[in-house]
């Protein structure tokens, strides 16, 4: 009589069934981590929300600290996956950069969660990112994305200096990022709601006005 016991791998309800339990675990986690950080987050908060109980949640990931790098790879991925998607190696130069910009501006927009997650992280020195073997991989892809941009632009004199394309990115990053992760603080200070539609607007058109006015510029 043959054996009818199936392994979860063998079986393919069982597979989907373990990926849509992973998924639900992974944003309620996010949800929970990007509200409270690592250390005020809950593992019985997220178990709640997921709809799993806490002894599913370690056996999938192992433990709180494991859970979040997962959050982290994900939120990583989720946005390189993106860029991809813009499919700039079939872009002018100049478009291909401005393309990059307002999406990243906009990504940032759309993912609030990314903002407190990479907040929560750097205060944790990048511990966990560190760790990951799959980061790397995606930001090597970036590095080649926006280089062809930057070389295209280069060879048909569209842009007029040399730039490293991780330089570029991390100019780029830090405009957008900045001003999402300290819109409060900032439109205190200043007595302007940055968070309206409007000066979200004008601070995205700004940016891409800076970037792409220093690419046309040549070095002095």
């Amino acid at each position: 009589m043959k054996n009818k016991t199936t392994t979860i791998s063998q079986n393919p309800k069982a597979t989907r069934d373990a990926k849509r339990t992973r998924l639900k675990i992974l944003t309620a986690s996010r949800e929970e981590f990007s509200r409270h950080g690592l250390s005020g987050a809950r593992v019985g908060a997220i178990a709640k929300s997921a709809g799993v109980n806490k002894q599913l949640l370690y056996y999938y990931f192992g433990d709180k600290e494991k859970l979040y790098a997962s959050v982290l790879e994900q939120a990583y991925e989720e946005l390189r996956t993106a860029e991809q998607a813009l499919n700039l190696d079939d872009l002018p130069p100049k478009e291909a950069i401005e393309k990059f910009i307002k999406f990243s501006f906009d990504f940032l927009v759309e993912h609030k969660y990314f903002v407190s997650l990479l907040n929560d992280e750097n205060l944790h020195e990048a511990k966990h990112i560190k760790k990951s073997k799959r980061l790397p991989l995606l930001h090597d892809r970036l590095r080649t994305t926006i280089g062809g941009a930057l070389e295209r632009g280069l060879a048909q004199g569209v842009f007029k200096r040399q730039v490293d394309p991780a330089d570029l990115y991390i100019s780029i990053a830090s405009l957008c990022f900045f001003y999402h992760s300290n819109v409060f603080t900032m439109s205190a200070i200043f007595q302007r709601d940055l968070a309206s539609e409007d000066e979200i607007a004008k601070r995205r058109a700004h940016i891409v006005e800076m970037i792409m006015g220093f690419l046309a510029l040549e070095s002095a």
